[in-house]
C-alpha cells in the first residue's frame, strides 16, 4: 500500500525515504531566475521550506540561492535539481540531503 506524500501529494512507494532537500544555485544576477526557480516548485504544488537569496560579487554578477524543501523522494528532489540546470543563466545547483540532525 503507498502513502501520500503530504507536500506533494503523489504517491511514494512505502519503500521510498521521504527528505529534507537542500539545493544550491549559482546563477548571473539576473531578475527572472528567482521566478523560474520558484515555479518548478509552484507547477508541482510545492512551496519551499526555506529560501535565502543573496547578490554576490565585486559588481553584483552572481546570484546564489540556497532552498530547502521537506518532503521530497530522493528521486524527486534530483529531478528538480536537473530542470533547475536547465534555467537560462543557471551556472550550476548542487543538492544534497539534509540528515534529521543536521543543516545543509
Amino acid at each position: 500500500m503507498s502513502r501520500l506524500n503530504s507536500f506533494a501529494m503523489e504517491p511514494v512507494a512505502p519503500n521510498s525515504a521521504v527528505v529534507t532537500a537542500c539545493f544550491s544555485i549559482s546563477a548571473m544576477t539576473d531578475p527572472g531566475i528567482m521566478p523560474r526557480v520558484v515555479e518548478i516548485f509552484a507547477k508541482r504544488g510545492l512551496v519551499p521550506t526555506h529560501w535565502d537569496s543573496r547578490v554576490m560579487g565585486r559588481e553584483a554578477e552572481e546570484l546564489n540561492i540556497d532552498l530547502q524543501m521537506a518532503g521530497l523522494t530522493m528521486a524527486l528532489g534530483e529531478q528538480i535539481a536537473q530542470t533547475m540546470r536547465q534555467i537560462y543563466g543557471v551556472e550550476r545547483v548542487l543538492m544534497s540531503i539534509k540528515q534529521p540532525s543536521t543543516a545543509c
